[in-house]
């Protein structure tokens, strides 16, 4: 007898997400465990106990989610679960707190599909949020050279110090501060491709910065609520053409995020060995748009 699909919904805020678990719901999970106010250090007996309630055969049919607002906690959690497991007690695991990574990775995806980002360069605005800090490791990642800026240069620094503890290499990752002009109009003239990844209704850009960028030729901005990050880019642009720039607003990135996220929730029950983090949900991104295309 197959085992019902059970997705563990493991949340660092007092009250777990009303969306994650819809989402969830909506990607195949037959039932949904929730546990709010995650601690790390409560994570090794919640991931024992559905290690061992299952034959090695059924674990497929087991997975964690871990969400909540706060990335950091969430991460610790993540690798706790991770490093909790062994063989053959093993499941799948997915982190998308906040929707961080998926988020990313739908931005990302987005700009790849009208700029080749190996050789290129990029700006990523406030680059030390989560999704900021996402974009930038994936770019990275795709051979591309990254300014990471925020208001604090030793912000900026310290985004740049953990990528390359990640392994990043260094002649890829550019600190600089938004408030020094020159190296912000620098990383402008430069870049093909920008991010606008800030707090809501905070401005990154102005619309006359975003016209002196002549050798931008994609702009996404992911601030869903006025005024937007990126002055000129409107909230549903999707792949919209001006001049020599195609511009993507937040809910122009949305759909392909959601379905990223679905497919990554419903990709855990394929195997008990999954561990989804942005780059994972990369491939799972790309496997999306090549289906598709071949549909159409």
């Amino acid at each position: 007898m197959t085992k019902r699909r059970i997705l563990i919904q493991l949340d660092t805020d007092a009250q777990a997400s009303v969306f994650d678990a819809v989402v969830a719901i909506d990607a195949g999970a037959e039932r949904l465990l929730q546990y709010a106010n995650v601690k790390p250090e409560q994570v090794r007996d919640l991931v024992h106990g559905a290690m061992y309630t299952r034959g090695p055969q059924d674990l497929k049919n087991t997975a964690f989610f871990i969400g909540g607002s706060n990335v950091v906690h969430g991460e610790q959690v993540y690798r706790n679960a991770i490093d909790a497991m062994f063989d053959p007690f093993r499941v799948s695991v997915m982190i998308d707190c906040n929707g961080s990574n998926s988020t990313a990775a739908a931005a990302v995806i987005s700009a790849s599909r009208h700029l080749d980002l190996e050789g290129s360069t990029a700006l990523v605005l406030a680059a030390t949020g989560p999704v900021g800090q996402r974009v930038a490791k994936i770019l990275a990642n795709e051979k591309c050279t990254v300014y990471l800026s925020s208001r604090s240069l030793d912000r900026s620094q310290e985004c740049v110090d953990q990528l390359l503890g990640q392994g990043i290499p260094a002649h890829r990752l550019i600190a600089i501060s938004s408030a020094d002009q020159l190296w912000t109009d620098k990383a402008i003239r430069e870049s093909q491709v920008v991010f606008g990844c800030g707090a809501a209704g905070v401005r990154l850009m102005t619309a006359e910065q975003l016209e002196q960028a002549t050798e931008l030729r994609v702009a996404i901005d992911l601030n869903a609520v006025p005024p937007l990050g990126i002055e000129g880019i409107g909230l549903t642009d999707k792949g919209v053409q001006r001049g020599d720039r195609v511009d993507y607003g937040a809910l122009g990135v949305g759909g392909l995020k959601m379905k990223i996220h679905k497919a990554s929730v419903a990709s855990l029950f394929e195997s008990n060995s999954r561990a989804i983090d942005c780059q994972e949900m990369m491939i799972i991104g790309r496997d999306i748009l090549a289906r598709e295309k071949t549909v159409s």
